[in-house]
């Protein structure tokens, strides 16, 4: 695998202090819950997010970050907004944790794609912030909306998610977890796992991270802040990124453009 530009991996490839007190402990795989990104994501927040990724400031950045390696000058970038925003989900570290009824997915932001006239592709991640519905990353490539696409061909009515900690996308349903990248082939083999085999997995990796344990305390976890989720619901928070490798929010919610990175791999 190539790396490429990808979507803040120097802080999401760190997260491995997962928002969640206590230890993880031996306990009943808990199966989907309801509460999954779809039914969070509502018209009304997918609407919002539309609003806020194809805002006049939000295309203005979009402009520059196309132009950002010279290949476009931010005059000729022309972006535009593809369709409407999707969820996208991570890993759930209540999931890693054992708590009753979690998924194995959480909404994390919803994405919209961004093309420009030379045909560079960027996934901007909204979420509703203090300030109101905002633009808080901008990520090269597609990977968002190829991903989902293809775990919707995989397992029609699954919930496609990513493990952050090592840039790997699944899809999952019922007792199963499916691999959609060469990373997630690489954890759980080129047939997928049970859930119940995938969450044994990821309390072998994750179980001793979460906060509370000798590892968090020593520092050694990059952890991520956590902020109201874009549906307003509880237990689906938004990774508001900052630093190197993000577009984050600035001071008094302004947009700071800085270069995103992303790695993009897909099993067949």
């Amino acid at each position: 695998m190539t790396p490429r530009t990808t979507a803040a991996a120097a802080v999401l490839a760190a997260t491995v202090l997962l928002g969640l007190g206590g230890q993880a402990a031996a306990a009943p795989v808990p199966q989907p819950g309801a509460a999954t990104a779809e039914t969070l994501a509502t018209a009304e927040t997918l609407a919002a997010a539309d609003r806020a990724a194809a805002s006049p400031e939000s295309l203005a950045t979009l402009s520059r970050f196309f132009a950002r390696e010279g290949k476009v000058s931010a005059a000729a970038a022309r972006p535009r907004v593809e369709g409407t925003a999707i969820p996208v989900s991570h890993l759930s570290p209540e999931f890693v944790a054992g708590k009753a009824g979690a998924p194995v997915a959480r909404l994390e932001f919803l994405a919209s794609e961004a093309v420009a006239a030379d045909g560079q592709r960027a996934a901007l991640w909204t979420a509703r912030t203090e300030a109101g519905w905002q633009v808080v990353n901008i990520a090269t490539g597609d990977d968002e909306f190829r991903y989902a696409r293809l775990g919707a061909a995989k397992l029609p009515g699954g919930t496609v998610f990513r493990e952050p900690q090592i840039d790997a996308w699944y899809v999952a349903g019922g007792s199963s977890v499916l691999p959609l990248d060469e990373d997630a082939v690489r954890a759980v083999g080129a047939g997928g796992t049970s859930l119940t085999g995938y969450r044994a997995r990821v309390v072998q990796a994750y179980g001793n991270k979460l906060p509370g344990s000798a590892y968090a305390e020593g520092g050694m976890a990059g952890g991520f802040d956590e902020a109201p989720s874009p549906a307003g619901s509880a237990g689906a928070p938004v990774e508001l990124l900052a630093g190197a490798g993000a577009l984050a929010l600035g001071g008094a919610g302004a947009l700071v453009l800085a270069r995103s990175r992303r790695r993009t791999s897909a099993a067949a």
